[in-house]
């Protein structure tokens, strides 16, 4: 039961973070940024949030720095929307798997050019 409660508090930190980050957030850092999945702990008390963000490793570093200082707006924006007695903690992360993913389509690609 608690588990599915967990999992239902991550997706829908997972739309409404999306949400504050695309219509909310003015820091001209953060750009196009795509959240691909929150993690929550069991007791509800930290949030990882996974971010995609288009562009090189400087545009990445610039973004979550971007959203690291708004992470207490980005809270209490969250606080608001989810009823929760405490809102979590967030965490913000690079999510690489979607980088990779694009590398192996490249490399199978590569592949299939070769023969």
């Amino acid at each position: 039961m608690a588990n599915l409660r967990v999992h239902r508090v991550a997706e829908q930190m997972k739309k409404e973070m999306s949400d504050i980050i695309r219509n909310r957030i003015k820091d001209p850092r953060v750009g196009f940024v795509t959240v691909t999945g929150v993690d929550v702990t069991g007791d509800l008390q930290e949030a990882t949030v996974y971010v995609s963000v288009l562009g090189d490793q400087t545009k990445v570093d610039e973004t979550l720095a971007g959203l690291v200082k708004a992470k207490g707006f980005i809270r209490s924006e969250i606080g608001k929307r989810i009823r929760l007695r405490k809102t979590p903690e967030i965490q913000f992360k690079f999510d690489q798997s979607v980088e990779y993913g694009n590398h192996i389509d490249k490399l199978i690609n590569d592949l299939h050019r070769k023969d």
